[in-house]
């Protein structure tokens, strides 16, 4: 019990931003790469009666 509080404990601590008040990140300059992603995904089961 004491192993399991102790690791919380340390995951909760990384992940508060102990090293300082977070910063929004820097905008990127929009470029077009030309490059376009398709698909078509399906998820079922099929069986012959």
């Amino acid at each position: 019990m004491k192993h399991t509080l102790a690791l919380g404990l340390i995951a909760m601590l990384a992940a508060c931003g102990i090293d300082g008040e977070p910063s929004s990140p820097e905008p990127e300059a929009a470029t077009k790469s030309g490059i376009t992603i398709t698909g078509r995904a399906e998820v079922g089961v099929r069986k012959k009666w």
